[in-house]
């Protein structure tokens, strides 16, 4: 079954004036984007010779060409079933990526050749510190979600001033302090504890205010019909309220999850040897720069789309849960 912003749009596709608005868009859009690069030059120039000699003709001719197909493209997408729409969009999208990757003129035995010794050393580092990473500030994000759902004074204070604190700081200069400034009070750190601390602690910041918003969702009541059975205050959170609230906290968790992983690259800064920084290491020995980051690109993003995979899955889950 459809959603009905889905069934609204695809009877919008198939409407001629929709149509038309959407060829002037893209016409309009290719031709500005045209115009502002080298046939501007050429208008502020007197034109010698036949306008037709000059491009211009020709440049207008490309652009129509492209907005036709495109919206020919959408109008015959339409008649075909949601999924199917999916699916051919993404191989669209995939091609018009690579004949992008294609223009830069990459060494693909080059790529093959260190692709191995990204994924074993470079990728594993990045997903164990992440992992790592992920169930520390988890751990932190539940202590920070009670403290400022707490009537405790001296509790709320710290757990605000940490959420503030973290949250006000780049995560770059997260690391340096953490890197640099803990072996000025005696205590010398390794660069991967270091990158897990810097990321525990500013994620830790960001998921306090998700599981805080997670735990206020679930209705007062709860909280009052445990304490009239004799439950504490442990056994009610761990068996009753978190729970109910892990179907408002897991989405934006995985959200956070996907953006640690993408983000521990920032812990290259003081040489932890993950994904980020051995694509900028192999790059710079032979100078094939584009190689290496279009390597470390294609692996951050294939396992993003599995930790999306993962996460559908969780919510398809506790969505089945709810409605039983």
């Amino acid at each position: 079954m459809l959603y009905p912003d889905t069934v609204e749009s695809e009877v919008l596709v198939h409407k001629p004036w929709f149509v038309g608005v959407m060829f002037a868009a893209i016409f309009a859009l290719f031709l500005a984007f045209d115009l502002s690069g080298t046939l501007m030059g050429e208008l502020m120039r007197p034109v010698i010779g036949e306008p037709l000699e000059s491009g211009i003709y020709g440049r207008f001719a490309i652009a129509f060409v492209i907005a036709a197909l495109f919206c020919l493209n959408v109008v015959l997408i339409g008649f075909a079933s949601l999924r199917v729409q999916i699916t051919i969009v993404w191989l669209e999208l995939l091609l018009l990526f690579l004949a992008f990757f294609k223009t830069f003129n990459l060494s693909l035995p080059f790529m093959a050749e260190k692709l191995p010794f990204l994924v074993t050393q470079g990728l594993f580092t990045t997903i164990y510190v992440s992992a790592i990473s992920i169930v520390i500030a988890s751990a932190i994000a539940i202590l920070g979600a009670v403290a400022k759902l707490s009537t405790n004074g001296f509790a709320y204070a710290i757990a605000s001033f940490y959420t503030s604190f973290f949250r006000g700081l780049p995560l770059l200069m997260q690391v340096y302090l953490i890197y640099l400034g803990l072996p000025q009070l005696g205590f010398v750190i390794d660069a991967v504890p270091a990158g897990i601390l810097a990321l525990s602690l500013c994620y830790g910041a960001y998921m306090t205010e998700i599981f805080r918003s997670g735990i206020q969702s679930i209705d007062r009541g709860q909280w009052e019909a445990s304490r009239s059975i004799g439950f504490g205050f442990g056994i009610t959170m761990r068996k009753i309220i978190l729970p109910q609230a892990l179907p408002v906290i897991i989405p934006p968790t995985g959200n956070q999850f996907i953006s640690m992983l993408k983000d521990s690259s920032l812990v290259s800064v003081i040489g932890v040897w993950e994904l980020m920084f051995l694509a900028r290491t192999l790059g710079q020995k032979s100078f094939q720069h584009m190689e290496m980051l279009i390597s470390a690109a294609m692996l951050y993003w294939v396992v993003s789309i599995c930790l999306e995979l993962i996460q559908s899955r969780i919510e398809r889950h506790y969505a089945r849960s709810k409605i039983r």
